[in-house]
């Protein structure tokens, strides 16, 4: 299992849209991700970051990246989300989240 956890800003003008447009996020995005292995996903805030983890569980990380990238309807959702986030200055050109270094893990005994 991969463990991932990403960070971007989220705009103060465009926040009540965003949480409102994440109490429904779409069945087919939702669906698309399951496809891709991505288990335990969530997105918290504070501060006016957004920070995100989830757990992925396949073989081919890169390519189920790709497949969720490639889907038409996870397109036409990042079309209405993108616009309220904001790249955080350690972002490189055209990168939207940053993954975020894992420095502790506490793991099961």
């Amino acid at each position: 299992m991969k463990r991932v956890a990403s960070v971007i800003g989220l705009r103060p003008d465009k926040q009540a849209e965003y949480l409102q447009l994440h109490q429904a996020v779409w069945p087919g995005v939702q669906q698309r991700l399951r496809d891709s292995h991505v288990t335990n996903y969530s997105i918290f805030l504070r501060d006016g970051l957004l920070f995100s983890y989830f757990e992925y569980v396949g073989e081919d990380y890169e390519a189920d990246m790709a497949a969720v990238a490639a889907d038409r309807r996870t397109q036409r959702w990042w079309e209405l989300t993108d616009p309220c986030q904001r790249a955080l200055p350690s972002a490189e050109t055209g990168q939207r989240w940053v993954e975020a270094v894992e420095v502790f893990r506490l793991d099961e005994p």
